[in-house]
């Protein structure tokens, strides 16, 4: 497969495992010792250095409000989701709907390592080595139908493992969603792992999305449903205070919270007196902007 993009992120740059070793080069043309999928933006990008953090950082920083709202709920509660088996609802306007198990729906992809930003609405950010595969081959298995033009996903809803749930912290099930092209972009992940391990279950197992550009909370975890639609569907957020947390959610240091700017972030991983840095347009991957020629990027959406 063809990719599209320039690498420029370095090992430097990703949370570091001691253990992960022999990353592989899945991409045809990389040499062996390269990052094989990572994307980044261009050099001048780089100015700010990211603060190396360790994996445990990754499993245990997180926002899964089915588990509890705090940023360590999740690695305290989730353990207790059983992730196997697991199987996902296709319905909507496709070719191919049904409720599959997962490896049926997804064994034959193939799985690369991509190095990404993830870049939080509440201005904090990582850099992970996700391992997963793009939505977009999936979707061309599925068939999308000629009148589709947006996606939904949603998350499990399990409430004897979900504290979150049952204390009902947000209107669940959780769901959220893309226009078809954005899905179809070969930035767009479905994410299965992590510096080459299953991902754990606080961080989405055992299947998530993961777009870049967007801030966190567009990259829903653990899916069990995904939908094609001819209308933008609500989404959890946005139906919860659509002037805070628009439908596309774009990364935009131009363009602040209602409640914070989004100007510079925290970078996680920089101890006490963490570290901040400018935030990038669109996280730095500015591939994607002919995605929204016509759109005022300077208002939110």
């Amino acid at each position: 497969m063809a990719h599209r993009w320039t690498n420029t992120l370095t090992r430097n740059d990703i949370t570091p495992k001691a253990l992960w070793l022999n990353r592989r080069a899945v991409l045809g043309g990389m040499a062996a010792g390269g990052l094989a999928g990572g994307i980044a933006a261009p050099a001048a990008a780089q100015s700010a250095p990211l603060e190396p953090n360790t994996l445990e950082e990754i499993r245990s920083y997180n926002n899964f409000y089915e588990f509890g709202t705090g940023k360590g709920d999740p690695a305290e509660n989730a353990g207790a989701m059983q992730t196997d088996p697991w199987q996902v609802t296709v319905d909507g306007l496709v070719d191919n709907p049904g409720t599959y198990a997962l490896d049926d729906l997804i064994g034959d992809m193939t799985i690369e390592d991509r190095i990404y930003r993830f870049r939080c609405v509440e201005a904090w950010s990582m850099v992970v080595p996700w391992n997963g595969f793009e939505l977009g081959d999936l979707l061309q298995k599925l068939g999308p139908q000629e009148g589709a033009k947006f996606i939904a996903f949603e998350t499990a809803v399990i409430p004897e493992v979900m504290p979150g749930v049952r204390r009902r912290v947000l209107d669940f099930p959780y769901v959220e969603g893309l226009r078809l092209d954005e899905a179809m972009h070969p930035l767009t992940l479905m994410a299965t792992g992590l510096y080459g391990e299953p991902l754990a279950n606080q961080n989405g197992a055992p299947l998530r999305l993961v777009v870049p550009w967007k801030y966190g909370f567009k990259s829903i975890k653990s899916i069990v449903r995904i939908t094609l639609t001819d209308e933008m569907p609500p989404t959890t957020w946005n139906r919860l205070n659509a002037r805070e947390y628009g439908f596309y959610s774009n990364v935009n240091p131009n363009v602040d919270h209602p409640r914070w700017s989004q100007a510079s972030e925290r970078v996680i991983g920089g101890g006490l007196f963490s570290s901040r840095q400018d935030t990038l347009m669109f996280n730095g991957y500015p591939e994607v902007a002919p995605l929204y020629e016509g759109m005022d990027l300077s208002v939110a959406y």
